[in-house]
């Protein structure tokens, strides 16, 4: 089976997070991707693994983590170019039109951020994920004018529909500087 899905929870209780977190490993057979506190005294779990087994670590987690839980997503084929935007190693050598997409939540922009690159041939910059930004997170992404355009549309028509936009902007000529105090 591929184990190209993601499923993430995100939690207002740090003790809850550790809980959920185990609950989760133990449910199926999943990658720990990432566990972690993260600002304003949230904490969030992601795992990776095939569908099925992300559907029910997540289902596990979400009854065990119960009023804490914040948010919660499965993405059952996620795009390959997540994973290194997560980590943040998604390198290009020049910046055409940038593309931002800002969220309230963590589980909303790893959402908006899979359907931007679905929608349109955009590169992912990076996903940063509530550490010193009090609890929100943001996805940067660059392409063709109208590609970005298309991309954050699509994103942040996804946390839109919870209530969780921050901001979105595209730039259509950013000044090369830029690049490099992305990542």
């Amino acid at each position: 089976m591929k184990k190209n899905s993601i499923g993430l929870i995100e939690l207002g209780s740090i003790a809850a997070g550790f809980e959920v977190c185990d609950a989760m490993l133990k449910a199926a057979e999943v990658e720990l991707l990432l566990a972690r506190s993260i600002c304003s005294g949230k904490y969030m779990v992601l795992i990776r693994g095939d569908v099925a087994a992300v559907q029910a670590s997540v289902a596990t987690g979400c009854e065990t983590g119960d009023f804490s839980i914040i948010g919660t997503f499965v993405i059952p084929s996620v795009h390959e170019s997540i994973f290194p935007a997560l980590s943040g190693i998604n390198k290009v050598e020049t910046l055409e039109a940038l593309g931002i997409i800002e969220s309230f939540s963590v589980a909303s922009l790893i959402e908006a951020a899979d359907a931007a690159v679905k929608a349109a041939h955009v590169n992912l910059l990076e996903i940063r994920l509530a550490m010193a930004l009090g609890g929100k997170a943001f996805v940067s992404l660059t392409g063709s004018v109208a590609a970005v355009r298309s991309a954050v549309e699509a994103g942040a028509a996804v946390v839109s529909a919870k209530g969780l936009l921050t901001n979105k902007v595209v730039i259509p000529q950013p000044r090369p500087e830029l690049l490099s105090e992305m990542i």
